[in-house]
């Protein structure tokens, strides 16, 4: 028998279906009206930058969107901008090995940070444990296939529970909301519905920087409520972080 789907919960609370499917309409006419015309290499690396700024401020950084634009930010600048450098080489492996993945964005964030042997491993034995119901969920397709049911959950949605469970139950050693912020724009990438990573997520958790630490805190209590919260957060999130997207400039 297949596995179940593990995101099956969450896909029918109230108001979640209807507000990532108006996100994602509003992310599709972005990329079709704006994005198809003027995409280049230069557009997605801008994007990068943008979310390696903002998820740098998240994460503590005091430096400016051109001080890092000039490489000239503070060390978690440097440490957001090293993970977004690396980003998308990942995108083919997540799918298929997202434990590997998880390893590797967090290498990238620690290092010169961490011990050679905390680099890229679980804190302990139940951080592993939730590593692996990560990967769970990373590695479930969208549509059903021999030994895996898959998830009919939305990408947006996927994208937000790994997003809330890296960010709350912090895993690794250091450097959790780098990685928690990287895999949600990863999974964008991966399941189509920013290929070209041209939406900022990152910056649309700055703008809305109270709800998102307060959220956060709701999805870390373990209920359904702050669950439920947490996913029409991310919803708004999300459409803020494609009002954020260079191609609006």
């Amino acid at each position: 028998m297949p596995d179940a789907d593990p995101l099956a919960r969450l896909v029918d609370l109230e108001g979640v279906p209807s507000a990532f499917a108006a996100t994602r309409d509003g992310i599709d006419a972005l990329l079709r009206d704006r994005g198809l015309r003027r995409t280049t290499p230069e557009t997605t690396a801008e994007s990068l930058l943008r979310g390696a700024h903002a998820s740098a401020v998240l994460e503590g950084s005091s430096s400016g969107l051109d001080e890092v634009r000039a490489g000239e930010g503070d060390e978690i600048a440097a440490d957001a901008v090293r993970v977004s450098t690396g980003l998308l080489a990942l995108v083919p492996t997540l799918g298929r090995a997202p434990l590997q993945v998880l390893a590797r964005l967090h290498a990238l964030a620690s290092s010169g940070s961490l011990p050679a042997d905390r680099v890229g491993r679980p804190r302990d034995a139940e951080s592993a444990a939730r590593l692996r119901d990560v990967a769970a969920v990373l590695a479930a397709p969208s549509t059903p296939s021999a030994g895996s049911a898959g998830t009919a959950a939305p990408a947006l949605l996927v994208a937000a529970v790994v997003h809330g469970e890296l960010a709350t139950a912090a895993p690794f050693p250091s450097h959790n909301g780098l990685v928690a912020r990287a895999v949600e724009r990863l999974v964008l990438v991966a399941r189509g519905v920013d290929a070209k990573s041209l939406v900022v997520p990152e910056a649309g958790h700055l703008a809305l920087r109270p709800q998102y630490e307060s959220n956060l805190r709701a999805y870390a209590t373990g209920g359904p409520a702050g669950m439920h919260a947490w996913l029409i957060y991310a919803a708004e999130a999300f459409a803020a972080g494609a009002e954020a997207s260079p191609l609006r400039s």
